[in-house]
């Protein structure tokens, strides 16, 4: 009886949550420079950040079948957000860090045809299958959002608002810590909230 019930208990918390303290030394520290990485996105075109300096980058880590990624694209949420920034001069990346094989872990073909389903609009979207720029900046959940300011400086890591939650009814009652940071990066300071404990599901490194 004890063990189907722990068999039971492991699979729900591997899914949902990912507040687990990471194993892995991400260097990726608010206040400091972003580390450098390079990704091809799905359009074949490789990009590295550093190339972006002068420009707000956010970084959004993706798995589509994550109920908490689902509440933020089918709601309209996440599709917003990016359209805003993206309007405003921000690069968004999208990255799917899942291994091969994952749950999420789409052929750039069936990433094309969610992006199109959910009319998600970031400057790219890359697949980090090998899971190595996840762990440099110690990305947990999907989603997990990172924002870095013109001068190449990360000043916000955390949670993409306020509420933990799968709910779609609670995105108006959240405080959008993303668009905050947001506000900062245009203005040359750093936000108020600079981190917060991400939530979602874990990432399937």
């Amino acid at each position: 009886m004890q063990t189907s019930s722990l068999k039971l208990i492991i699979p729900l918390a591997s899914l949902l949550v990912g507040f687990a303290v990471s194993s892995f030394a991400a260097q990726a520290k608010v206040g400091e420079l972003a580390p450098d990485f390079a990704l091809t996105a799905i359009d074949g075109v490789a990009h590295r950040l550093s190339d972006f300096q002068g420009k707000t980058v956010v970084l959004e880590w993706v798995n589509p079948e994550c109920p908490f990624v689902v509440k933020h694209y089918e709601s309209g949420n996440m599709l917003s957000l990016q359209k805003s920034a993206t309007a405003d001069g921000v690069v968004w990346w999208t990255i799917n860090s899942g291994s091969a094989g994952a749950q999420g872990d789409y052929s750039a073909e069936r990433v094309a045809r969610w992006m199109e389903s959910t009319r998600a609009a970031p400057s790219a979207y890359f697949r980090d299958q090998d899971g190595e720029v996840g762990r440099l900046y110690g990305a947990k959940t999907t989603p997990h959002m990172y924002v870095v300011n013109p001068d190449g400086t990360l000043i916000y890591n955390g949670a993409i608002d306020s509420i933990a939650s799968a709910n779609r009814r609670d995105l108006a009652k959240a405080q959008n810590y993303v668009v905050a940071a947001l506000a900062a990066s245009k203005s040359g300071r750093m936000p108020e909230k600079t981190a917060s404990r991400p939530y979602g599901c874990s990432v399937k490194y």
